[in-house]
């Protein structure tokens, strides 16, 4: 320390310090980015196992120098650029709002305070920080009257650790109570935090449970197709077909395995989703997020900044000893401005009663675990805060006091002379005073909390505040079951928290590892939970939740740990996270079938083909218009259909009830045509061309089931799939090598077939996907 240079306390940096240490490289970072760069996501929709396979098929059609079966290339081509293109637009919605939601330390500069962004702070500059700040450089206290920080981070423990003047502070730290002056000691690659990554975000989820499905699907596929279409290429050539018919038929088989659109519906999807949400203000920090919300069935409120507005107000101070109101404001004032503290009761306080100059040899700031703040004024020792931890037992008349205070929704603080500053609980405690402070609700808090109940979202209220108090609030926010509360100071240090959760919907005088305990409960008990939070108390709480949403008002500690971040503030707002949510999953839930049919088809007729005499029944560029027009086209329409309905977790089983008795159909039919064929002498054409027709007629089928319940735009836009599949028959046939219907020979097989595809389908998914499949347990 005696050989670092040490600015003025009161002045900081001049600006020629700052610009001779900015072109030494002495610069800070800025906070890493939430999305990938434009180079990356060209870069990782480009190089993918499945674009390289398609350009290998390629080159091998354009050996056999049909090169209308490229087409498929475009396809591909097409669906990428289409990939590119929604997930830069996504990129920039949201790092748009990032910059935005994106809070400023304070840094003293030539004597003056001056809120920067953290890549503007140089080495030695004086960071002024307190609450909720998190602290994006390694520092040195320089000043403080005392402060509490979480370096969980480095300790893995989430109690508070107290910092005094000379201390060591790490980057990522997160200030709980106090405020200091902090010297930048290292900044940039060399800090803690930049070598943790990311600044107190610790990755503990994995990727979506839809996208985890799906990826399973196609590792699977990545170790099969390859063999499978080595197999029928050999065997094809074994038997003496045409080195061209085989590779053809070999393309057909691999093109049709692989279901690239689905992968690319989902991750389109989800950047919309990403998109429109930020639309609306609202700024998603991981992809994924948008489908852990949209499968949540709890969801845990902290009262101050969802059900109200978080703006306090002193309503009165109370005298509960000898002293009277007015002899009491002062010292509540004068013990405000010594602590130094400027959480929402601090400032309601300092508004109504002001800020006198005051001095204190020892102070004990507002920390959220204690829940109480304390100093040695010039009359004694005071600390104000949640009576329950000031009081081992609160004197009886003061608590009757309290809970009738609380019962008319006053949020009561206690004002108390001690003798001593001691933690857990300060030393002969006396109370003299009770601070009342309101809290309004929300402007649309009723419509929001009904939302959301309608929606079998279940609603609980996780509270440092007096249970009394939440539970009065939530009961005038229209928040069921808010009778049944229960004060989380009373439980003892080793509660039984499974039976909390199912006894209680309002939980009050709740500690930060209480929070995250009650979360934990939840989960246990196989729920799904989301929680919002706007303070560091709810940071281990926001941590442990399955998806966690914070104000952009609130700490930067939260705002940096947090999925989402409304960034106005607004809880309203999360309606429509939840709505965009379930649209995105159910919808692809629904549309993944679509995908599979072809796969599954594909897969099986690759295997019985390899064995079979005859060629493989398609050629590339036939696929082409059931591959659109079935699938890839519709299903970008559907995908973006209203669908709020609650995630049922059914994509497995929903996908196997459509596609595999779909693509039994197809094989069923195909063998069928086949055989005769092979009975009436019929051309390959002619049997590739009614193997086209009764695949698509299946697949339209299918379509229809999977867009159902129908309205006029599902019904106008199946007519409009159906019809063009037709005019490609009867115009566009030779370009998609299809030979023509207009043979009344030929229409006595295909009519028949025809007519029989719906009853056939109906059966057959009655049979395998209602009967059979559906009574697997598919995970």
């Amino acid at each position: 320390m005696t050989d670092r240079y040490l600015p003025l306390v009161d002045q900081g940096l001049t600006e020629d310090e700052v610009h001779h240490r900015v072109a030494a490289g002495l610069k800070n970072d800025p906070l890493p980015p939430l999305t990938r760069s434009v180079k990356q996501i060209f870069r990782d929709n480009l190089l993918t196992l499945f674009n390289l396979i398609n350009l290998l098929l390629g080159g091998l059609v354009l050996i056999t120098g049909s090169y209308k079966n490229l087409l498929f290339l475009g396809v591909v081509v097409f669906n990428t650029g289409i990939g590119i293109f929604q997930e830069i637009r996504s990129k920039r919605q949201v790092d748009k709002l990032a910059l935005l939601s994106e809070g400023k330390i304070n840094v003293l500069r030539g004597g003056q305070l001056s809120p920067l962004h953290q890549d503007e702070i140089v080495q030695d500059d004086l960071l002024v920080i307190g609450r909720g700040d998190q602290l994006p450089v390694d520092g040195l206290i320089r000043e403080t009257a005392g402060m509490e920080v979480d370096e969980s981070q480095i300790t893995g423990e989430s109690t508070p650790i107290i910092k005094n003047t000379d201390d060591q502070l790490v980057s990522g730290s997160v200030i709980l109570g106090g405020k200091a002056v902090v010297q930048a000691t290292t900044v940039g690659s060399g800090s803690f935090v930049k070598q943790l990554a990311h600044s107190a975000k610790e990755k503990r989820r994995s990727a979506s449970q839809l996208l985890r499905i799906i990826n399973r699907i196609i590792k699977v596929l990545t170790f099969a197709i390859i063999p499978l279409g080595a197999g029928l290429f050999i065997s094809a050539l074994m038997r003496g077909q045409d080195q061209n018919r085989a590779i053809l038929g070999t393309v057909a088989s691999m093109v049709g395995m692989i279901p690239e659109g689905l992968v690319l519906l989902t991750s389109v999807a989800l950047a919309a989703g990403a998109f429109t949400l930020g639309r609306r203000h609202v700024l998603v920090r991981e992809l994924p997020a948008i489908e852990a919300l949209a499968r949540v069935d709890v969801l845990c409120l902290d009262k101050t900044g969802t059900i109200t507005n978080g703006k306090l107000v002193l309503e009165n101070v109370e005298a509960v000893g000898n002293q009277t109101p007015d002899q009491l404001k002062p010292i509540l004032a004068q013990l405000v401005a010594a602590t130094a503290d400027d959480n929402e009761t601090a400032t309601a306080i300092k508004v109504a009663l002001g800020t006198p100059n005051v001095t204190s040899s020892e102070v004990l700031p507002f920390s959220s675990g204690r829940k109480w703040s304390g100093a040695r004024l010039a009359t004694g020792s005071y600390a104000m805060g949640a009576p329950e931890f000031i009081f081992e037992t609160v004197p009886t008349a003061v608590q009757q006091r309290i809970q009738t205070l609380a019962a008319q929704g006053y949020r009561v603080l206690l004002l108390a002379q001690v003798d001593a500053l001691t933690t857990p609980r300060p030393t002969a405690p006396r109370a003299i005073g009770l601070i009342l402070i309101t809290d309004e609700l929300r402007p649309r808090a009723k419509d929001t909390f009904s939302f959301f109940a309608n929606q079998d979202v279940a609603l609980k209220v996780i509270s440092g505040d007096n249970p009394v108090t939440v539970a009065s609030i939530a009961g005038r926010a229209g928040i069921d079951g808010a009778e049944r509360l229960v004060d989380m100071s009373r439980v003892g240090t080793e509660p039984d928290y499974n039976q909390l959760v199912t006894d209680y919907n309002v939980f009050g005088r709740v500690t930060p590892q209480q929070k995250q305990n009650l979360i934990k409960a939840y989960q246990a008990a196989g729920h799904t939970v989301a929680m919002t939070g706007d303070g560091v108390n709810d940071l281990l709480a926001l941590r442990q939740s399955d998806c966690s949403i914070a104000m952009a008002s609130g700490s930067e500690a939260t705002k940096s740990l947090a999925d989402f971040v409304l960034v106005d503030s607004n809880f309203d707002a999360m309606i429509n996270v939840l709505n965009e949510g379930r649209r995105v999953i159910n919808n692809i839930e629904r549309v993944a079938s679509l995908y599979l049919i072809k796969t599954m088809y594909s897969v099986v007729l690759t295997l019985i083909f390899i064995f079979m005499s005859r060629s493989y029944p398609f050629e590339p560029i036939q696929l082409t218009p059931i591959s659109s027009l079935m699938v890839g086209i519709p299903t970008f329409f559907l995908a973006l259909q209203p669908n709020y309905a609650r995630i049922a977790d059914r994509f497995m089983k929903q996908v196997m009830e459509i596609a595999a008795p779909a693509a039994t159909c197809v094989v069923g039919y195909i063998i069928v045509i086949m055989a005769l064929g092979t009975q009436f002498g019929l051309s390959f054409a002619t049997t590739s061309t009614l193997s086209v027709l009764m695949t698509g007629l299946i697949s339209l089928n299918a379509l229809v089931m999977v867009a159902r319940p129908l309205n006029r735009f599902k019904i106008g836009l199946i007519a409009v799939m159906a019809s063009l599949f037709a005019i490609i028959f009867l115009i566009f046939g030779p370009i998609f090598s299809l030979v023509s219907l207009i043979n009344w020979q030929l229409a006595v097989i295909y009519l028949p077939l025809m007519v029989s595809v719906q009853p056939v389908f109906i059966l057959v998914q009655e049979i395998l996907g209602k009967r059979i499949l559906s009574r697997i347990r598919w995970r």
